[in-house]
């Protein structure tokens, strides 16, 4: 394996939406950092069944909405 090209892999502390944390190796940040995750399973709707509402920045959602409107008619 050649030296010098691959990111260093170390210990890392993630802490999910709830407040539980588990401890990985990852190329992220250093070694010790925390990485506080804004969306994680718990709390997406892919894996919640969707009982969160979607966000709606800069109107894409809007626009998408209306251009697809009537496709199933």
């Amino acid at each position: 394996m050649r030296e010098k090209i691959h990111p260093e892999y170390h210990t890392i502390k993630v802490v999910m939406t709830d407040g539980t944390e588990y401890l990985t190796r990852s190329t992220w940040g250093k070694e010790g950092d925390t990485m506080n995750l804004d969306i994680d399973p718990n709390s997406h709707p892919a894996w919640t069944g969707g009982q969160q509402q979607l966000l709606d920045r800069g109107g894409r959602l809007s626009k998408f909405k209306s251009k697809f409107a009537n496709l199933g008619i």
